[in-house]
């Protein structure tokens, strides 16, 4: 049986790498190393697919702080940067 075709327009949930990226205004090489790094959520695997939950991105990106947050810029005008 293939996949269910629908009219519905909703966004996907699980998106897989290309996705997530395209998601984030990012490439997919840049969306794998930030992973690999470990600044973005690792993902879940289902079947040997690895894919991301839409929401677990949104929460990242809702909780995310930037490059440079108060406490590095603090940090930098009492002289202790890490």
């Amino acid at each position: 049986m293939g996949k269910l075709a629908d009219s519905m327009a909703y966004p996907p949930r699980i998106l897989r790498s290309e996705r997530a990226a395209a998601y984030l205004s990012m490439a997919e090489s840049t969306f794998l190393e930030l992973v690999k790094a470990g600044r973005l959520p690792a993902g879940k695997k289902l079947g040997g697919i690895r894919f991301w939950d839409r929401a677990e991105i949104d929460s990242f990106v809702d909780n995310y702080q930037g490059e440079g947050d108060e406490e590095d810029k603090w940090a930098k005008i009492l002289g202790s940067e890490k």
